[in-house]
């Protein structure tokens, strides 16, 4: 599967936050990267069809995406189980679960609630939850802010094991994401 992004403008307000972006992303990690404001989370949006751009064209993107926000965007009265039992439905590999839970250093919550989990933690539930739905594609976006060293990088294992054929879009200010996920890297000006 590629999408194919060709000459996308939007603007909020008469300023362009997206300039005549082109790309074109295909099997493995495309990392956007930019300034903060330069635009990196409208593309997503665009990409995701929850905005919509003011000129250009988007081809291949009408598959269904599974997401990492900004926000974690997860629900507090469950366990990690609970999310992602929610998300996947009856789709959900209990044994599937646990072992990318474990992968991400989440084995051990014991079914405690969300509420009572750390920044960190509740970056890889939201990633775990990503990687587990059924999606033709993947938006990442921030998916490491508040991970340290050792944690990063065993998320960034997980996703190259569980991303299968998938596209993956990653936004990021760090580089070293970009390389650690192997990832062919897009510059929005």
């Amino acid at each position: 599967m590629e999408i194919r992004v060709s000459h996308l403008w939007k603007s909020y307000g008469g300023v362009a936050v997206l300039r005549d972006v082109t790309f074109t992303a295909g099997d493995g990690v495309t990392c956007v990267m930019a300034p903060s404001g330069a635009g990196k989370t409208t593309l997503l949006r665009i990409l995701l069809g929850l905005e919509t751009a003011d000129s250009g064209t988007v081809e291949g993107a009408d598959c269904r995406w599974a997401a990492v926000f900004q926000e974690d965007r997860l629900l507090e009265h469950l366990d990690a189980a609970g999310n992602l039992r929610f998300v996947l439905g009856r789709r959900c590999d209990a044994a599937q679960a646990a072992a990318v839970l474990a992968e991400l250093g989440l084995e051990d919550t014991g079914g405690k609630a969300v509420r009572t989990y750390s920044g960190g933690m509740r970056r890889r539930l939201a990633l775990a939850r990503a990687l587990l739905a059924e999606s033709g594609a993947l938006a990442l976006d921030e998916p490491f802010a508040g991970l340290e060293s050792e944690t990063r990088r065993r998320a960034w294992s997980c996703i190259l094991r569980h991303r299968g054929q998938r596209p993956v879009l990653l936004v990021t200010h760090d580089g070293e994401d970009a390389a650690g996920l192997d990832a062919k890297v897009v510059r929005l000006v």
